[in-house]
């Protein structure tokens, strides 16, 4: 077990490497600093349990799945739509057999199971994650555009374009309304 759990302690060292895994597509747009993927992921994560509540789907499964969607590019970096033209995809079902390997079977079957059902994007859970996915980054769009980066509208858009559920649309078009500050207004009262 001590070498199970080695193994799971270096997956944690690895893992925070996407706390300075910068999201790369946003260059193309001239953000200079990017989020990164971790920042990223957090978000999705809480986004995807707030449209699974919304959607009669399990909060906490969808946030799960969200959580570890992108847990893959510690090995992989960050591959855009425009590298994945050229370099192709690396296969995550099996970035994530290799990043599991060796840890305790109850732990990496978990998240193998995880990764193949987002994946599959078949489960209302898995829907919802890949939702928040891309609302996260029509949202961090938004928030880039707000700061003067005009370019982030192909962002919002691509990512306005490829929402699914009801609730992902319907908050899409909210946030679509909004300044980036008015919940800070409306907080003072402003």
């Amino acid at each position: 077990m001590a070498e199970e759990l080695a193994q799971v302690a270096r997956f944690l060292f690895e893992a925070g490497t996407l706390k300075q895994s910068k999201r790369t597509g946003w260059w193309m747009a001239g953000v200079r600093d990017p989020e990164s993927v971790a920042e990223h992921s957090w978000r999705t994560s809480l986004i995807a349990s707030v449209i699974a509540k919304l959607e009669g789907a399990d909060p906490a499964r969808a946030a799960f799945l969200a959580v570890w969607h992108d847990s893959q590019e510690t090995r992989t970096g960050d591959v855009n739509h425009l590298a994945k033209k050229y370099a192709g995809e690396a296969d995550p079902q099996a970035v994530t057999a290799d990043q599991v390997k060796g840890m305790p079977e109850i732990l990496a079957a978990t998240v193998r199971e995880l990764i193949t059902e987002y994946e599959a994007r078949e489960s209302p859970e898995a829907i919802c994650a890949r939702d928040a996915d891309k609302l996260e980054c029509m949202l961090q769009g938004i928030e880039y555009k707000a700061q003067g980066y005009e370019l982030a509208q192909r962002w919002i858009d691509n990512s306005r374009a490829r929402l699914t559920t009801k609730t992902a649309n319907e908050l899409a078009d909210q946030l679509l309304e909004m300044d980036p500050l008015d919940w800070l207004r409306s907080t003072m009262g402003e």
